[in-house]
């Protein structure tokens, strides 16, 4: 396995903070939008004509599902249960389950090139050693391993003493790997949890199914803030991934903007979010 060092360390980083977006491309900046953003970017990064990519994103009150939810038996009623709630729901493009994202959580992707290069393990690795490094002067305890009970569970869960706070998937695109990580920073874990809780038991009512969702225990979740008994905003971690990506490269690119082919391939990748989004949007649920 390579050292994550390494996999993240290039001498020039294009930084990208969306987290206070509201437009994209002439459009309302959703978590749609990021999810093709990070398509349009991986495409450009493996084509070289990007530097690696290191964007920070944000959406408050969305609901991401992963591709197996789009299965859920009584889907649209588990849609209808977070819309009413006031939840933006999308089908994203990338692996995993069901996340909950609000004004308390910051998304990172890091977008590499030469993904043939790497295992899916090696990026894993690195995007779990690369948050580790970012908080090493606040704790060494950060583990990764599956947490049972967690929204979104997966072998590269990040916690701390057995309660998730992290969750991490990837997306290859061509020769370019977009390493996505969400962080619960700070604000209500506990309602994200049960919020994710009632949407599974609404859109499964007991009916068996060939895959296995999980069964949410909130108290299996919680926010770096709480975990670390200190007040950690988005903002701290924002700085906080800043200084990290600076000691792993010799320039940082702060103000590049969206090439015509980016913006071409992100209309193109936007499309097919749409498409994919068709069985949640195709009535009012």
């Amino acid at each position: 396995m390579k050292n994550w060092n390494n996999v993240i360390k290039h001498t020039t980083f294009r930084y990208i903070d969306h987290t206070n977006q509201t437009t994209f491309n002439n459009e309302p900046f959703t978590a749609m939008s990021s999810f093709a953003i990070d398509d349009a970017l991986a495409l450009s990064v493996s084509n070289k004509a990007s530097a690696p990519t290191l964007r920070l994103w944000a959406h408050d009150k969305s609901v991401i599902l992963g591709i197996p939810d789009a299965r859920l038996p009584y889907l649209d009623q588990g849609v209808e249960y977070l819309r009413k709630n006031d939840y933006d729901v999308i089908i994203r493009n990338s692996g995993g389950l069901a996340v909950a994202l609000d004004s308390g959580v910051i998304n990172l992707s890091l977008i590499l090139p030469d993904a043939k290069l790497l295992s899916i393990h090696d990026s894993y690795e690195a995007m779990y050693s690369f948050i580790q490094f970012t908080l090493r002067d606040l704790t060494t305890n950060i583990k990764a391993y599956e947490i049972v009970g967690s929204y979104c569970p997966g072998d590269y869960d990040l916690s701390i003493d057995g309660v998730k706070f992290a969750g991490i998937s990837q997306r290859r695109v061509r020769d370019g790997v977009a390493i996505q990580i969400y962080v619960d920073v700070s604000g209500n874990y506990r309602e994200r949890g049960d919020m994710i809780r009632h949407f599974y038991n609404i859109s499964l009512q007991n009916k068996e199914t060939a895959f296995t969702y999980p069964t949410i225990q909130p108290e299996k979740m919680s926010s770096l803030s709480a975990l670390l008994g200190i007040s950690l905003t988005v903002n701290d971690m924002k700085k906080r991934i800043y200084q990290s990506i600076e000691h792993l490269s010799e320039q940082i690119i702060t103000q590049q903007p969206f090439s015509q082919t980016e913006l071409e391939d992100y209309k193109k990748r936007y499309d097919q979010m749409i498409k994919r989004n068709e069985k949640i949007n195709a009535k009012d649920v």
